[in-house]
């Protein structure tokens, strides 16, 4: 008789070890191994593969590229416009969506909308695995919704999930969630990485195979990555990431990953009563708006995805009584705030080694693009000198170490971005000025940082 292998994985990145170590080396996570026993491979463990099993022995026939034909995937709207954008345009069959969030963020409401929706038009199964079918249908009347075609089953058993669903034969599939799910084949706890990496590839096989498209909601650790190797992320076809404050009306959904469209795509939703619904006009409500310019405050267009959007940047730049000055950043990252400061430094002869300095993006947005260095340092240097920019300037540009504005991808969308809603004075690189001014619009074009510090 077969013995059982026994081996360490990794909670964190799934890495394997043949003895249990403190520390993995791949993730230098510190007492993330844990004990697995899997069963040596039978000649049953291939039934899980059976609709493989006709090709085996068979010789496909090689293809050059040219002769593959490139065929556009069809495409269904989810029932919101914001979903559909972060989709990449919409819902395609046969693919898999991994959807995270820290918890009681909005991940099931908007799924039980979403497949409310589609239920009118197509089959669609929704599987629960941590609530009741009684209390997912209590959400469904909280949201005053007609769930009268939406297909509900409450198990967690792997194998019994892909028997039904060979049974319905739904065209959409929810998975909520996939750390509750598990397989006879693996002998360790629901939620474990061999369970997690076990499960998905058989529901991707599934999905694959059958055209189906399949979404798969991941929890999320005190990191603010999905729970579970990172392989789950390499398996799917999209990742999607809620983010925003739970205290917050507004939630942003993110694609971090989307084979179909455009990464790092941007939706935005406001928590109602009646569940998520989209926000169609984002830019208006990360604005403040004030009603006199007030210092430290600067708007500045950053680009999501496809999507050009208008966020506010806010500073306080105060004396600092400590050894070491604090560089404290919401929503943008912290070194390159002390790398922007230094060029300050170093290229308009503005010292701020001895202050506190606090940068602070409106509405918990975060911003990972270079576009919006400038603003940054305009924003610093107007608390700094206490001296206020006015309420119709915007401002963006990339700032290099040598003191140079560098330009910026999608210029010229920006600046209608920021013309459409009502700004009149525009700073911006020298090589992203459009070549047709729009009226009553002025355009102050700089290539070096000491130039736009000047026009404070």
């Amino acid at each position: 008789m077969a013995k059982t292998k026994v081996s360490f994985v990794c909670t964190q990145c799934g890495s394997e070890s043949p003895k249990w170590i403190g520390q993995c080396p791949d993730c230098q996570s510190w007492n993330s191994f844990e004990e697995v026993q899997s069963a040596p491979a039978t000649s049953g463990g291939r039934a899980r593969f059976a609709g493989y099993a006709g090709n085996v022995g068979k010789a496909e026939r090689v293809l050059t590229l040219a002769q593959v034909e490139a065929t556009q995937e069809s495409r269904i709207t989810a029932g919101s416009e914001e979903f559909d954008r972060v989709l990449g345009g919409g819902l395609v069959f046969g693919s898999v969506v991994l959807l995270g969030g820290d918890p009681g963020i909005g991940k099931s409401t908007i799924l039980l909308q979403t497949m409310v929706s589609l239920s009118l038009a197509h089959k669609v199964l929704y599987i629960t695995g941590e609530e009741s079918l009684q209390q997912v249908s209590m959400r469904a009347q909280r949201l005053n919704l007609q769930a009268d075609r939406l297909r509900l089953l409450a198990e967690t058993q792997i194998e019994n999930i892909l028997a039904t669903a060979h049974q319905e034969k739904p065209r959409i599939m929810v998975i909520d969630s996939i750390q509750s799910v598990y397989t006879e084949a693996v002998n360790s706890a629901p939620g474990a990485v061999s369970q997690l990496r076990e499960s998905t590839a058989q529901l991707v096989q599934f999905a694959k195979q059958t055209n189906t498209a399949l979404f798969l909601v991941g929890h999320v650790t005190k990191e603010g990555v999905i729970a579970g190797p990172r392989v789950l992320e390499h398996m799917v076809d999209t990742v999607l990431y809620f983010e925003g404050e739970r205290d917050s009306r507004y939630r942003m959904l993110r694609a971090v990953k989307n084979r179909f469209g455009a990464v790092n795509e941007l939706g935005v939703f406001a928590m109602t009563d009646s569940g998520l619904k989209a926000v169609s006009n984002p830019s208006a409500i990360f604005l403040s708006r004030h009603e006199e310019p007030v210092s430290g405050s600067v708007i500045t267009v950053t680009r999501e995805g496809t999507r050009p959007l208008l966020v506010e940047l806010q500073s306080l730049v105060d004396e600092s009584y400590a050894g070491h000055p604090k560089r404290v950043t919401l929503g943008l990252e912290q070194n390159r705030l002390s790398m922007l400061l230094a060029v300050l430094h170093r290229h308009a002869q503005v010292a701020m080694y001895d202050q506190d300095v606090y940068v602070n993006v409106v509405g918990g947005v975060r911003v990972a693009e270079t576009a919006v260095d400038l603003a940054v340092l305009m924003a610093a240097l107007s608390s700094f000198r206490n001296k206020p920019i006015d309420n119709h300037w915007v401002v963006f540009g990339e700032v290099g170490l040598a003191g140079e504005i560098r330009p910026v991808p999608s210029g010229e969308e920006r600046v209608k971005e920021a013309v459409k809603h009502g700004f009149t004075k525009i700073i911006l690189p020298k090589a992203n000025q459009p070549r047709n001014l729009p009226k009553n619009i002025e355009i102050i074009a700089v290539s070096r940082l000491s130039e736009a510090v000047s026009l404070l």
